[in-house]
């Protein structure tokens, strides 16, 4: 005979794990404490790797002054925009947006041409404008640039985004496809993780793939 003994209640092993603490407004991000300042970082994991990490920060928020970014992230931030920006559902979506309007601007990102001085105005730059050391066709119709930017601070209508808040560019024919199937991607050189407007802002693809990306680094 078989006999039935009283079932006893088992807490599950994860919820005797410390819950993790993330960025308000950003539970993708989070935050570890460190000697009185904090990790900030893509990875759930605990210890964080310092080298993996967006940065340490001396107050949450973090803000431009109390931010010092990790340059290794930087890196693999490009790498994988570099790898994966045209494959980008938005940044496809911009291409075919600029070719079907020969060249306006209706992208979150903004489209670059060439043929004028850049302007610089608040809230953005004109679209009328080029940008400094790109180069493109600057008649309607031959293609030209996308802007990859960041997503805190969406650009008016009709304009593009703060240098600060540009990843890079994507080079575009005039049937809104990428040249050289990949853009041939630019890093700008002049992103900044952390503005008045926020910190790191990509999009959900992207994100997904800097994330599979530093999960590859962690496991080496």
């Amino acid at each position: 005979m078989w006999s039935v003994r009283p079932l006893r209640r088992q807490i599950p092993r994860w919820t005797q794990i410390r819950s993790l603490s993330t960025l308000e407004g950003h539970p993708h991000i989070y935050v570890f404490p460190n000697n009185g300042a904090h990790i900030l970082s893509l990875l759930p994991t605990e210890p964080p790797t310092p080298d993996l990490s967006i940065g340490l920060t001396s107050k949450l928020p973090p803000t431009p002054d109390s931010l010092r970014e990790n340059p290794k992230f930087l890196e693999t931030l490009q790498e994988v925009i570099s790898q994966h920006a045209h494959e980008d559902p938005d940044a496809i979506s911009q291409a075919q947006v600029m070719a079907s309007t020969s060249g306006a601007n209706l992208g979150s990102g903004g489209v670059l041409l060439t043929g004028s001085r850049s302007r610089r105005r608040r809230g953005g730059t004109d679209f009328s404008s080029g940008a400094s050391g790109q180069g493109g066709a600057g008649s309607a119709g031959r293609g030209g640039w996308i802007h990859i930017s960041d997503s805190r601070r969406p650009p008016e209508y009709g304009r593009i985004a703060w240098p600060e808040d540009i990843f890079g560019s994507l080079e575009v024919d005039g049937a809104g496809q990428f040249v050289g199937g990949n853009g041939n991607y630019q890093a700008s050189g002049t992103y900044r993780l952390v503005t008045r407007d926020g910190i790191l802002g990509l999009s959900p693809f992207l994100r997904a793939k800097l994330v599979k990306k530093l999960r590859e680094q962690e496991s080496q």
